[in-house]
């Protein structure tokens, strides 16, 4: 039987994932896209009343995310982010004026917990034992379940940690998903945890070189070709109906579904997929003020509505995340936008009196919901069709919502397509 073609369907990271892994393996491989562009929640653009590129949401990869540096690898990108020169985060509390550094060392054995230098204030060594009990935690219990602890710690660490990671509060977030982020990242130190930084911007670091890449593999991404419908027959997807078109399935084609549980739950009715309308809210302004030259590419924000500030450039972009949850998504945008210029203002102790330009983002389908009752839900890869696989961060990755996780996904139906 004649080598078939694999269909990709949906050219986010996982989609691209899953299309650069086949394509470097050998395999015939044809990508569709529903939106004009690549990279879907993960993308760049500019945006003429800012006159920037901006992200369209702001992502932080870590030094110990596998899965982001064998696709950099594979896009022939291996250097298109930046690591920052230690595993270091700064957290400015607007409540209490504290300001200090969560330094952590290099090495799985965590002294730098030792040292009141390097820890959250007001925490002590025994603080830390929590996370333990996240590590032992089961399916069915919430971060704010596995971790007792209501100290500093809890509010200047494990919180603003599960908000960022989870994109729920604590009394929401899987206890499990949170876990796996240490295991693979903080829980193996600081050559693991070093924010890894995109200095021109997530598309071009991300997808523009996985584009170039398919490209001289041979594959171009059909874009505006949204998918209505897959007919089946013995078990077996044979026919893709795109809303310009229809797509015959030889005998040993297979497809690959990248594709958010939103728009994957009319193609595949008979699966129960976690809800995917959880939302994050970015904001981006343009300062002039001489104090950004010098101002952490990351900080942390405690006490106040901005959980985390990104500076790149004359552009200082922030990121709430659980917009939905903190009734942000139908707030007055001229009074949010407001508030939040105090609160970067402050955080950065910027002497700029006010920003020359603004522009708030919400995506309101940012992840899935990744409460212990949703994540049971995530479809797994192989499905009941013998030649259809699915990728995206919704599936069981056992990721939280990342790109990490969505890399990730792509791999393993990569493999399974493969």
């Amino acid at each position: 039987m004649p080598e078939g073609v694999v269909h990709v369907v949906g050219a986010g990271l996982a989609g691209l994932s899953a299309a650069l892994r086949l394509a470097a393996a050998g395999r015939r491989v044809a990508a569709w896209e529903a939106a004009g562009h690549a990279g879907g929640r993960c993308r760049s653009f500019f945006d003429a009343r800012l006159g920037r590129q901006i992200d369209n949401g702001n992502h932080l990869v870590l030094s110990g995310n596998r899965s982001v540096r064998d696709y950099l690898s594979l896009a022939g990108a291996p250097g298109a982010l930046t690591p920052a020169p230690e595993a270091a985060f700064p957290f400015a509390d607007l409540e209490s004026g504290a300001r200090y550094t969560v330094r952590l060392n290099r090495g799985p054995v965590p002294w730098w917990i030792a040292l009141p230098s390097r820890r959250v204030p007001g925490t002590g060594l025994r603080d830390y034992l929590g996370a333990l009990a996240l590590l032992r935690a089961g399916p069915e219990s919430t971060v704010a379940e596995a971790v007792r602890g209501r100290g500093p710690l809890w509010r200047g660490f494990w919180e603003p940690l599960t908000l960022a990671a989870i994109n729920t509060t604590p009394e929401r977030a899987s206890a499990q998903l949170l876990a796996r982020v240490l295991v693979e990242t903080f829980g193996k130190g600081a050559d693991a945890s070093r924010p890894m930084f995109a200095p021109h911007g997530l598309g071009p670091a991300l997808v523009e070189p996985a584009l170039a890449r398919l490209s001289a593999l041979g594959v171009e991404v059909g874009f505006n070709r949204t998918l209505r419908a897959i007919a089946r027959e013995g078990g077996r997807a044979t026919r893709l109906a795109f809303s310009d078109g229809d797509e015959a399935l030889g005998p040993a084609d297979r497809v690959v579904l990248a594709l958010p549980p939103s728009r994957l739950k009319p193609i595949l009715p008979e699966l129960d997929l976690p809800n995917d309308a959880c939302a994050i809210l970015n904001a981006h302004f343009v300062v002039d003020d001489p104090g950004l030259a010098t101002a952490a590419p990351l900080t942390g924000v405690l006490g106040a509505t901005t959980q985390w500030i990104f500076v790149r450039g004359d552009v200082v972009s922030l990121t709430v995340s659980a917009a939905d949850a903190l009734g942000l998504v139908e707030a007055d945008r001229e009074a949010l936008t407001a508030r939040l210029w105090a609160e970067t203002r402050a955080a950065l102790g910027l002497r700029a009196t006010d920003h020359t330009a603004a522009r708030i983002i919400i995506e309101k389908r940012a992840t899935f919901d990744q409460s212990p009752q949703a994540v049971a839900k995530r479809a797994k890869a192989r499905t009941s069709l013998e030649n259809l696989f699915l990728a995206g961060d919704a599936t069981d990755t056992d990721l939280p919502a990342t790109i990490e996780g969505a890399i990730r996904s792509g791999e393993t139906a990569a493999a399974l397509a493969g």
